[in-house]
C-alpha cells in the first residue's frame, strides 16, 4: 500500500466504527412497561427522536465518507500537515455518536431539545471547517495530488467547499428557535450535498472515466 492508501484505510476504519455506533441509540427506553402489542407500538412511537437522529447522522457520516474516499482517490502522497488535518477530521467523525445521542434523548423535551440540536449543529460546523482545511491544504501547492488533477482549477473551488461553514453556523442559531425544524434542515442539507456534487477538476489529458465528484 502507498502512503495515501494507508491513510484512507485507517480513516475507513474510523468511519465504519462511528457509523456502526449510531445504531446503539435505537433501544427501547422502558422495556419493563411492554406487556401487550399496544404497549409495544406505544414504546416504538416514543423512539421517533432516536429514528430521526439516527437517519440524519447516518447520512452525514455516509456523505463524509464518500467525500473523503473521492478526494483520497486523487492523493498520491501525504505529508505531516495532511495527516494532522485528517486526524482532526476523524476526531469529529468519531465523536458524532455523542451529539446524536443527545438529540435522541432530549429532542422531545423543550429546553434540552434546543441544547442538543445546537450541539449537533456545532459538530457540523467543526466537520465543515476540518474538511475545508483538508481541501485547502491539498490545493495549497498541489504537490500531494497525482498528475491527473488540475491544481489551479481545484484551487478555484475553495469557496464552494466552504459553503458548509456558512450554512451550519446559521443552524446553530436556528436550533434555539425550533430544534425539530433545524434537525429537518440538517436532513435536507445532507440530501442536497449527496446529490449536488462538485467534480474534482482534472487536466484535459486525464482519462474521462477517472473524474469523480465530491459534495460540498
Amino acid at each position: 500500500m502507498n502512503e495515501s492508501s494507508r491513510v484512507e484505510a485507517f480513516s475507513d476504519g474510523v468511519f465504519a466504527i462511528a457509523i456502526t455506533l449510531l445504531v446503539l441509540q435505537l433501544a427501547v427506553v422502558n422495556p419493563g412497561r411492554v406487556h401487550t402489542a399496544g404497549d409495544a407500538w406505544h414504546e416504538l412511537g416514543h423512539l421517533w427522536t432516536a429514528y430521526d437522529a439516527y437517519v440524519v447522522s447516518f447520512l452525514v457520516i455516509g456523505i463524509m465518507w464518500l467525500n473523503h474516499h473521492t478526494v483520497f482517490g486523487y492523493v498520491a502522497r501525504v505529508d505531516r500537515g495532511l495527516l494532522v488535518i485528517n486526524l482532526v477530521l476523524l476526531l469529529v467523525v468519531a465523536a458524532l455518536p455523542f451529539p446524536t445521542a443527545l438529540v435522541s434523548d432530549w429532542l422531545g423535551q423543550p429546553g434540552p431539545a434546543e441544547v442538543s440540536v445546537a450541539v449537533f449543529s456545532a459538530f457540523m460546523v467543526a466537520h465543515a471547517l476540518s474538511f475545508q482545511a483538508l481541501w485547502w491544504w491539498l490545493t495549497r501547492t498541489g504537490h500531494l495530488f497525482d498528475r491527473r488533477v488540475d491544481v489551479e482549477a481545484a484551487r478555484g473551488t475553495r469557496l464552494r467547499f466552504a459553503a458548509g461553514t456558512v450554512a451550519y453556523p446559521i443552524l446553530v442559531g436556528l436550533s434555539f428557535v425550533s430544534p425539530v425544524i433545524t434537525l429537518g434542515l440538517h436532513f435536507v442539507l445532507a440530501l442536497y450535498y449527496a446529490f449536488n456534487q462538485l467534480p474534482i477538476p482534472l487536466k484535459s489529458d486525464a482519462p474521462a472515466d477517472d473524474e469523480e465528484a465530491v459534495s460540498l
